[in-house]
């Protein structure tokens, strides 16, 4: 109720100074994390955070500004400058706050915060038993550490189209890093799990057994011949193969003509098996939401429908410059305008496990790290540095690195079949994905 009553007093005042209209966006948020290396605590540290930004609109100008200043003097002062830099801002004839219809009514109540809150002595002790799992594994000789962490955050959004919303999102993590083998010849790799919920953490002993395991799989690599081969995605880099379409069907990518699927809305892009949702409303999902920065109710849509492109994801200035509806796509912090994001991402699974979909592969490459920043948003050109497993016969046989993996999404996509082990994780989800030819390219 303080929150609420501080955000419609700063409305009537930004109203009342010259705004024709104006929205305030409140986070407050407070999370603990440690960090520990070889048993002993490396970093202990406590956040706690009120961040405001209020954006006001003076015709088809805009202005934004934050601060955490909760004070009357510091409320009015925001206020003033906030009109006085939208009357000298340029004018943006897409800029604007939701139509009173457009606006959710009723919020949905969503699974996304727990009440557990773990003292930092508990989170001490889990990353020590993370860390201390690792290191038992036979083979690991090294530890860059282990970490534990817990965080909630309320978002209060108010505007002057009569919208009002709040909800509570809380996250636990922790994770694991280790290095097997001696001197030149050894190997890093890590493990970690976020959950909305404390309960769904796996055991911090089970995250470092796999950091410890994966460290030691990775001892030995070779450098691979190049050669046009299957490439398979682990699960844990899938979601970022992902990301970059979610990254082209960006409504402010494609209003720029900047994205390689600008011209693909309504067109197939993957094979008939590949489905792609997004759900803001999945219980317990990493990036639910009862609403949008700009006060939309987000819907789960099929963004790719049996291979076919279905939507944009828009917010309400890309969708204007579009001639389009928003989606609910809106994403803002406190300090900036919004713009186009997604919610809980996956691709539905497919009907077969890796392994059977790696029986028919003479030679494959099986990746579980990827490096580097090598995509072009606006050709689908893709290149990555890589490591993993080189697979011959059907079976992974040996690791390798120094890899680099290419091919142009385009390609990619519609060359694309998913495997069944689909786990919720990160956000952005897929299952094991195979990939047919792509150029590994090693020695």
């Amino acid at each position: 109720m303080e929150t609420q009553e501080l955000l419609q007093q700063m409305m009537r005042k930004a109203l009342a100074a010259g705004a024709d209209a104006a929205d305030i966006l409140v986070a407050d948020s407070s999370d603990v994390s440690v960090a520990v290396r070889l048993g002993a605590v490396e970093s202990l540290e406590r956040a706690e955070s009120c961040d405001m930004g209020l954006r006001v609109f003076v015709g088809k100008k805009q202005a934004i500004v934050s601060g955490s200043d909760r004070r009357p003097a510091a409320i009015d002062d925001m206020v003033a400058r906030a009109v006085a830099m939208a009357k000298l801002a340029p004018e943006d004839e897409f800029c604007g706050i939701a139509a009173a219809d457009e606006v959710a009514r009723r919020l949905p109540v969503l699974e996304m915060a727990d009440d557990t809150d773990f003292s930092a002595e508990e989170l001490i002790a889990r990353a020590r038993e993370a860390e201390d799992a690792a290191r038992a594994v036979a083979g690991v000789t090294n530890s860059e550490g282990a970490a534990a962490g817990w965080g909630a955050t309320r978002t209060t959004m108010a505007a002057s189209n009569g919208f009002t919303g709040s909800y509570r999102r809380t996250g636990y993590s922790i994770s694991a890093t280790v290095l097997a083998g001696e001197g030149t010849g050894m190997q890093r790799d890590y493990d970690y799990a976020s959950r909305v919920f404390a309960g769904d953490l796996p055991a911090p002993a089970d995250i470092g057994h796999r950091a410890g395991e994966r460290a030691v799989r990775r001892l030995h690599p070779r450098k691979m011949p190049t050669a046009h081969v299957p490439v398979f995605f682990d699960p844990r880099i899938a979601g970022g193969l992902i990301g970059t379409m979610i990254g082209a069907i960006s409504g402010a990518a494609v209003a720029r003509g900047t994205s390689f699927l600008k011209d693909k809305l309504g067109h197939r892009i993957f094979p008939d098996a590949i489905t792609v949702v997004d759900d803001p409303h999945r219980a317990r999902g990493m990036r639910s939401r009862a609403f949008d920065a700009e006060g939309i109710l987000p819907q789960r849509r099929k963004i790719i429908d049996k291979g076919v492109l279905t939507t944009w994801l828009l917010d309400l200035r890309s969708a204007r410059q579009l001639k389009m509806a928003s989606t609910g796509h809106a994403a803002r912090g406190t300090g900036g305008p919004p713009s186009p994001s997604c919610s809980n991402v996956y691709v539905e699974a497919g009907a077969m496990t890796p392994v059977d979909l790696m029986r028919d592969v003479a030679q494959g490459f099986y990746v579980t790290e990827t490096m580097g920043m090598g995509v072009n948003g606006v050709t689908g050109d893709y290149s990555q540095a890589a490591a993993g497993f080189w697979i011959e016969n059907g079976q992974i046989a040996f690791p390798v690195n120094e890899m680099t993996i290419a091919g142009n999404l385009k390609d990619m996509f519609m060359h694309m079949t998913a495997a069944n082990d689909l786990a919720f994780e990160r956000g952005i989800d897929a299952p094991t994905l195979r990939v047919d030819g792509m150029t590994a390219a090693g020695v």
